[in-house]
């Protein structure tokens, strides 16, 4: 197989499970870590081949299946796309930038992002997904996304050509985010950091931050409010619903539901991500008979099944 002469690195079956949060899955057919933007847009021209693209970020949210990934699986990572800067009233990010790590720039700049503080992953798949929580989302503060596309061609998109809903956007398929643009309002720093220590013990104390999860298992039924913004405080909780299905604590294999937040899957012992997902639709399977809802994934799930 002939790749262009990238800058970057290239490796074939790379295995994947350890670059995931539950730390399972098989290998990438194709993994790919540019150096800078300019040599993703030259490997994607160049690299023309029937393997669909799949941007990587940390793994937070993602059950990789035990028999791989049959794509080109892209990973953002190193200066050029982990920057963190201020231009003008805006914040700009790029798309390999942890959640985490732009909440606490943005504090100390008096800009208000507090909400991605106890959002695992980075920047790329906050804006894929809409990330939010505590009322708030990607789509509140989003002012402009950068991407390249399968093509290797470099675009700019207002946040309303992506069109963000609940946990989903429009991304063009086979495209690559690399840089997004918010405008936060402004907030006294020494405040947000202590509204984001708040939110960090407040997540201690109700979810299994130190266990091997992929953070929220399923979205919230309610989905949209009144208004038409995406809803995470209705009390319609999938929590609650798995609860009511007595899958609080339930085992299959290595795999296990939280006793802390029944909406989280734990990799306790050694679990593959056969495991992991099959307990994943057996709860929804619970959930059903039980309150006659379909509950939907948010974990990502790719690959393979052995």
């Amino acid at each position: 197989m002939d790749f262009p002469p990238v800058k970057g690195n290239i490796s074939l079956n790379r295995g994947l499970n350890e670059l995931t949060w539950l730390r399972v899955g098989g290998p990438a057919r194709t993994f790919f870590q540019p150096r800078d933007k300019l040599d993703l847009k030259y490997f994607l021209s160049s690299y023309q081949c029937d393997q669909p693209i799949f941007p990587f970020g940390v793994g937070s949210n993602l059950i990789v299946r035990d028999g791989g990934i049959n794509a080109v699986v892209i990973k953002l990572g190193g200066a050029s796309f982990n920057y963190i800067e201020k231009r003008g009233k805006f914040l700009a990010c790029g798309a390999g930038a942890l959640d985490s790590r732009v909440a606490i720039r943005a504090a100390e700049l008096g800009l208000d992002l507090s909400f991605l503080r106890t959002i695992p992953g980075t920047i790329g798949g906050a804006v894929s997904m809409n990330a939010g929580c505590y009322g708030s989302y990607i789509k509140d503060v989003l002012v402009e996304v950068t991407l390249v596309t399968r093509d290797g061609l470099e675009m700019r998109l207002d946040a309303s050509e992506i069109k963000l809903g609940y946990r989903f956007s429009c991304i063009p398929e086979g495209a690559v985010i690399t840089e997004a643009v918010f405008d936060a309002p402004s907030r006294d720093a020494g405040c947000l950091k202590n509204k984001m220590k708040n939110q960090l013990e407040t997540r201690n104390k109700t979810q299994p931050a130190t266990e091997r999860t992929a953070g929220s298992t399923f979205k919230n039924p309610s989905g949209f409010s009144s208004t038409g913004r995406p809803d995470d405080l209705n009390e319609m909780k999938a929590w609650k619903l798995i609860d009511e299905a007595g899958m609080r604590g339930f085992e299959l294999g290595g795999a296990k539901v939280s006793e802390k937040h029944s909406n989280f899957l734990i990799n306790q012992k050694n679990a593959t991500a056969f495991d992991l997902e099959e307990l994943g639709n057996l709860m929804r399977k619970k959930v059903l008979q039980k309150s006659g809802i379909e509950l939907q994934w948010e974990i990502i799930r790719v690959g393979i099944k052995k």
